[in-house]
Formats: C-alpha cells, sequence, structure tokens
C-alpha cells in the first residue's frame, strides 16, 4: 500500500523516545496497527533520516519467522541471529521485535539488548505482559510504552474526500481497525471484523488463560458490547447473565474474565469518582469498546444507538490524545415533595494529564431549554475553575454560554488535536 495512513502522532512519540536508553514497548490491541507503525512508518523515518538498512534488525514472531529453518522464538538461536547482525561496535542498531512475548524468556534478551550503547529496542506486545503495571519490572525501571490505538476519526479521514456525516456514519459503523482500508463492500467489512472476534481476539484470550468456559466469556463480551457506557460491577453483569442469558457465572469469574478482556486490550473501563468527595468508587466502572466497528459487528450491528456510541468514540479520543480518564459524579440534597432527596449527579468524563483537567459531557443533540438544566446540573454543581465542555453532535460553531460552559460539535472535536487546549 503506497499511500498509507502515516499515523503521525504515534510516529512522533517514537521520535521522540528514539535512542533514549529504554526499552520502547508499543502495546494495543491485535491488528490495531501496531506492526505497521514499527516496520514500515517508523522503518522509512529512520531510513529517511540517514540510518542505513543493514542498521534496522526487523523480526516478527507472529508469522511463523524463521532463518535457515531454525525457529527464531528459540530463545537461544533469537539471540544467536540478533547478536550475528550487530558487527559494529562504532555504529547505531535498531532492533524491532514483533509480539515478543512469543519468545520465552524474551526479557533477559531484550534486557541484554538495551544494555549495549549502540543498540536502541523497539518491541511490540498483545497481552497482559505488556500491561503498564508490570513494564517496569520486566524491564527494570527501563521500559517506555507507546500504546497504539485503532485508527481515530481524524486518521479515518484522510485521504478521503466524501462529505463528513458520510464519513463519520461510516467511521461508527465499521469502526477504524486500519485493515478496512482494503476491504470495499460492507459484506467484506462485516466478515472481516466478526472473523477477528473469532479466529483472533477470543481464541487468543482463551489460549493465553486457559479459558475453560468459552461459552460464559463470549456472552460477557457480547454484555460489554451491549452496555457500553452503562455503570456496572461484576455483581451486576453475572446477575444479568443468569437472567437474561441463562448462563451461570460467578462474580469472581466475569472480573477475571473482564481483566483477560482488558489484558488484550479489547475493553477499557473508567472508574467512578467523587468530585467533591475527592475518592473512587472502588466496585462501580464504565466499559468501553477499543473500537467501535468491533462492538457492531459482535452484535450483528443490530444496537446502534447513537448516543452510546458517540460516547465510545469520545472517550477512545481521549485516551489517544493521552488523557487520563474517570467517570465523575457529583452528590447532592434536594427537596422533592418536602422530603430531602440523596442525588448522583453523572459527569460524562473527567480527563486529566498533568496541570490540565476537563470536564466533559457528551450530548448527541444540543440540548432544548428544557433539558438544558438537566444536563449541566452536574456542571454547575462543581465550583473549580477548570473548563466544563460539552460535545454535541450538531456540528455547530464552538461558543461559551453564560455559565462558563463551552459548546464545541463533535467533528470540530475530533478533527482537532489541539481544541482542548
Amino acid at each position: 500500500m503506497e499511500n498509507y495512513i502515516k499515523r503521525e502522532l504515534y510516529l512522533q512519540k517514537l521520535i521522540n523516545r528514539r535512542d533514549n536508553g529504554e526499552v520502547k514497548i508499543i502495546t494495543g490491541s491485535r491488528r490495531c496497527g501496531k506492526s505497521w507503525l514499527l516496520k514500515k512508518i517508523y522503518h522509512d523515518y529512520l531510513i529517511s533520516v540517514g540510518v542505513p538498512p543493514k542498521n534496522i534488525i526487523s523480526i516478527s514472531f507472529d508469522i511463523d519467522e524463521d532463518v535457515n529453518g531454525e525457529d527464531l522464538t528459540n530463545p537461544i538461536t533469537l539471540k544467536q541471529f540478533i547478536y550475528s547482525r550487530i558487527l559494529d561496535e562504532e555504529e547505531r542498531y535498531y532492533v524491532f521485535l514483533d509480539e515478543i512475548q512469543m519468545v520465552e524468556g524474551f526479557e533477559r534478551i531484550v534486557n541484554g539488548l538495551n544494555a549495549r550503547d549502540n543498540v536502541d529496542v523497539y518491541i511490540t506486545g498483545s497481552n497482559s505482559r505488556f500491561l503498564s503495571s508490570d513494564i517496569n519490572t520486566i524491564f527494570r525501571g527501563r521500559g517506555d510504552e507507546v500504546h497504539v490505538y485503532p485508527l481515530s476519526f481524524k486518521e479515518f479521514c484522510t485521504d478521503r474526500t466524501e462529505p463528513i456525516n458520510e464519513l463519520w456514519k461510516e467511521y461508527y459503523t465499521y469502526g477504524g481497525m486500519p485493515a478496512l482500508r482494503n476491504h470495499r463492500t460492507p459484506e467484506q467489512k462485516i466478515v472481516y471484523l466478526q472473523r477477528l472476534w473469532q479466529k483472533t481476539y477470543i481464541d487468543d484470550v482463551v489460549e493465553r488463560n486457559h479459558v475453560k468456559n468459552r461459552q460464559a466469556l463470549e456472552t460477557l463480551v457480547d454484555s460489554l458490547c451491549s452496555s457500553i457506557g452503562a455503570l456496572t460491577n461484576p455483581n451486576k453483569i453475572a446477575n444479568t447473565l443468569l437472567s437474561v442469558q441463562k448462563v451461570s457465572i460467578n462474580a469472581d469469574t466475569v472480573g477475571l474474565y473482564i481483566q483477560y478482556l482488558e489484558n488484550a486490550f479489547l475493553f477499557e473501563g473508567a472508574r467512578r469518582y467523587n468530585v467533591k468527595g475527592k475518592k473512587y468508587y472502588e466496585s462501580i466502572k464504565k466499559y468501553y469498546v477499543a473500537d467501535v466497528g468491533l462492538r457492531n459487528a459482535r452484535l450483528n450491528f443490530r444496537q446502534q444507538e447513537l448516543t452510546h456510541i458517540m460516547e465510545n468514540v469520545i472517550y477512545n479520543e481521549l485516551r489517544i490524545r493521552g488523557y487520563l480518564v474517570d467517570i465523575g459524579v457529583v452528590e447532592q440534597r434536594k427537596m422533592v415533595d418536602g422530603k430531602s432527596v440523596y442525588q448522583q449527579l453523572e459527569i460524562d468524563f473527567i480527563a486529566t494529564n498533568g496541570m490540565e483537567k476537563y470536564y466533559i459531557q457528551s450530548a448527541y443533540a444540543l440540548p432544548t431549554d428544557e433539558k438544558r438544566e438537566q444536563e449541566l446540573a452536574s456542571l454547575k454543581k462543581i465550583d473549580d475553575s477548570f473548563r466544563k465542555i460539552i460535545i454535541v453532535g450538531d456540528d455547530i460553531a464552538t461558543y461559551t454560554d453564560s455559565n462558563g460552559f463551552t459548546f464545541m460539535g463533535l467533528f470540530r472535536f475530533l478533527q482537532n488535536n489541539d481544541i482542548l487546549a
């Protein structure tokens, strides 16, 4: 593919980390574009700035690479192969190891390479061995993660000339898995996405985690896809699976299976945060799927609720831009029919990045006067000075109302990485 998406946000992250003395760990779900980013986009960049091709050593372990009939997933063979190509101590070498988790004991090999002054190491992984919480342990505090998501809406629109509403419809239906660019018809796209679930994701999770109850895992996936953006916990999910799907699975197993799915980078759980109480509700989360097209394909494209899909897309966009995202709640007491009633007002997202913080509401349609008070009630209860933003599905010009709240259209938000600043 000559005309490919450059994935400039991720490319710049790799450029910024080049030769920093740490192992660059590129994480993300299978087929989200990690390998292409490393072996094509970043490779081309290195060549363009003068790195000789012989100084880039690239190995992919998920396509049965071997050399002279010897299996490179064997750590001894792998080590001999790599070191035989590092010929000059005065030259700099770049080692790319794609899906390295397939090599038993890869940590020692990677750490050994990284200890060499003239070697810069990059690896990709698609499972829990590459979770942020484990990276410092595995790589002795010298691991630097770059997490890759499927195509953002802005990336998806690259080189496309159709009206933006048509592009949005295609994106919220089929999502942003990069290989969809090679599938032209709806039928081809659907078959590809559904095959990803069965032959890549589900098989992978079952095999890696020795899951005994595949039916329960698949039913759980359907449940999470069906209820994106809904407050839930393992107990509630277990009860729903029993009452609706007649699948018996206890809450502990539900929690374990959800962890497996998060470890495969297929879902993310956002914790619920009490803004005034400054504490988390530990047992309650909202779950979002890494790609809305995968979510729709899993449900056979039956549940196309744009309010929830838009919320999921906004969540993913915030994560792509590097924000930590929580779900907000503001508690209040209100008099109703002469009685004091306890209420919890929801804030869709609290996005933070260092010193920056934004309170964000997702509203598919611009709220009418009647609904405006209800939509904005939670934001009005927050008395700090951080920006409060309402993202609406309508294509509106950005404006600020009398409360100091900013209203912006969805497309403007998705296509302008700096619009929150």
